[in-house]
């Protein structure tokens, strides 16, 4: 994901949906907290922004899309989120070395629609990595707009969190029921030891009679094992279809001999999987 200009390409879109007076307020407020190189300021503002921009309605976007005004259209970003993200890559561009530690704090003075706007947004941030470990810290709440927000259609932790991190959040997002489908990359950060833990977390739920989403499997198709091909088996066997196309779809990208001859069984899945008729999107 190619983010340039972010400030100036969200300029462009608040100086299309806001009033002359309005954006000199934000422009003043703006450069009051950069001036002043105050955090006090800068919480202040970061959350007196809602007593005055307004956050419903559609946002107009410039005619000359670019990958962030895509961004904006995806997570459905209203004019308060805009305005809110504006201030901090602003003040982050002016001294990044002061206010780094302050922004990052944010995650410790927000009430949850704050926090939400910063997660949610945290990859237009200038050297958004360095962000990491509050993104992670982010991962611990049960609130499920605060954890949507960093983990469904958020491109920020398949860039940056490793395995062990993105494993937590992929087990957790399952946990929580929340819609696997909107997690970003799972093809790209598929890897071994997540595939024994879905392995695992889904044994835990059939024995105690529960139900896996069919979606759940779809990182293990380049590690099945032994093991996992029992898993394989006996989604086959489930009277839930969607069960059945995840085990092919699993099957189906498998190196492993008998994985191939377990999919061979089922000849008319494996002819729509091969011609592009059965795919993960069948199974959100």
């Amino acid at each position: 994901m190619s983010l340039e200009n972010v400030s100036q390409e969200l300029r462009k879109v608040l100086y299309l949906n806001m009033d002359a007076d309005l954006l000199q307020w934000l422009e003043e407020k703006k450069d009051v907290v950069i001036g002043n190189r105050s955090p006090k300021d800068l919480y202040m503002t970061y959350s007196l922004m809602a007593s005055k921009i307004n956050s419903g309605g559609n946002v107009k976007m410039p005619s000359d899309q670019n990958s962030v005004m895509q961004y904006l259209e995806t997570q459905k970003a209203d004019l308060l989120q805009i305005s809110r993200v504006y201030l901090l890559i602003n003040v982050l561009e002016a001294d990044e070395d002061f206010f780094f530690d302050k922004v990052a704090n944010i995650i410790q003075v927000s009430d949850t629609g704050e926090l939400e706007t910063f997660l949610k947004f945290l990859v237009l941030m200038p050297n958004s990595g360095s962000y990491k470990n509050v993104a992670v810290e982010a991962l611990r709440t049960n609130i499920a707009t605060i954890f949507d927000a960093i983990s469904l259609n958020n491109p920020y932790p398949a860039a940056f969190f490793n395995d062990q991190q993105w494993n937590q959040m992929y087990l957790k997002a399952a946990f929580m029921g929340r819609n696997l489908s909107a997690i970003m990359d799972i093809d790209a950060r598929a890897n071994k030891d997540l595939t024994r833990i879905i392995s695992d977390y889904a044994h835990e739920r059939w024995a105690a009679s529960r139900s896996v989403d069919p979606y759940f499997w779809r990182p293990v198709g380049n590690f099945i094992n032994d093991s996992i091909l029992d898993d394989m088996r006996r989604l086959f066997q489930s009277d839930n279809e969607k069960e059945n196309l995840a085990a092919a779809l699993s099957c189906s990208i498998s190196d492993h001999s008998e994985a191939k001859e377990l999919l061979n069984n089922y000849p008319q899945i494996k002819k729509k999987i091969d011609q592009g008729l059965i795919t993960w999107n069948n199974i959100n």
